[in-house]
């Protein structure tokens, strides 16, 4: 499988917290990851790396065999690389069609007009087709999750970065959304997923990363990663003999 990113010696330092250090791992094309950590391990921090929002300490971001490391964050997303956010914060005096239309507009740097297909679509493809003229402020939880992928797809990634989409919803709104994000993964665009809701992530990727203090700890099948006595220790916190 061919690389569509590929992270090299990725830290990001402040002052002397070593919030993501020395990592490395890449996604293929089609492929879906997702990261596991305890909070505080740097998750968010190395998917602010990735977009551009934060600049790297040190290493190498490639996307689509182009070196990303310097870009700005509007550059990627241009290139193909959405996100959502783990708080969702939706134009809240906008209305759900608004909202998915200005990251549209944003990402193709078309008009409104000429982005109103792509709107509708994603819309649909997200179950917000019926919230179209409802003000994003007044969404319950799961309606505004939504409304973030919704918003992620509406720049027409290639590359997909959801940061605890899950999290905070119950079982049941969690099995919803879980329809809506393995539609996306058919779709074929490749997915990086950080998520506490452990049992939802592994119903989607096809490989594990667990990092801890920003570093490397354990990559690979992720029903095998989960078994590993170093995991349990520091993720779940059951102690390794």
């Amino acid at each position: 499988m061919s690389a569509l990113l590929s992270v090299n010696g990725l830290s990001k330092h402040f002052g002397a917290l070593k919030a993501v250090d020395n990592l490395s791992f890449d996604v293929g094309k089609g492929e879906a990851l997702g990261i596991l950590g305890p909070n505080g391990a740097g998750k968010s921090t190395l998917f602010n790396l990735i977009t551009g929002d934060l600049k790297a300490s040190a290493g190498v971001i490639r996307f689509q065999d182009q070196d990303i490391t310097n870009l700005p964050s509007y550059a990627r997303c241009r290139r193909g690389i959405g996100r959502s956010y783990q708080i969702p914060k939706p134009f809240g005096g906008m209305t759900v069609f608004e909202n998915v239309l200005a990251a549209a507009s944003f990402a193709s740097g078309k008009n409104a007009p000429a982005c109103y297909d792509l709107c509708i679509d994603v819309l649909g493809r997200t179950g917000l087709l019926g919230k179209s003229n409802s003000v994003a402020g007044q969404l319950t939880l799961l309606e505004r999750k939504r409304l973030e992928l919704a918003r992620a797809l509406a720049t027409n990634p290639t590359l997909l970065l959801l940061d605890e989409i899950a999290g905070g919803l119950t079982e049941g709104e969690c099995q919803e959304l879980l329809v809506e994000i393995k539609q996306v993964r058919a779709s074929g665009i490749s997915i990086i997923w950080i998520e506490h809701v452990v049992h939802v992530l592994l119903s989607v990727v096809d490989r594990l990363l667990v990092i801890d203090f920003g570093k490397h700890l354990a990559e690979g099948e992720p029903h095998a990663v989960m078994a590993k006595a170093e995991v349990q220790e520091v993720y779940m916190g059951i102690e390794a003999e």
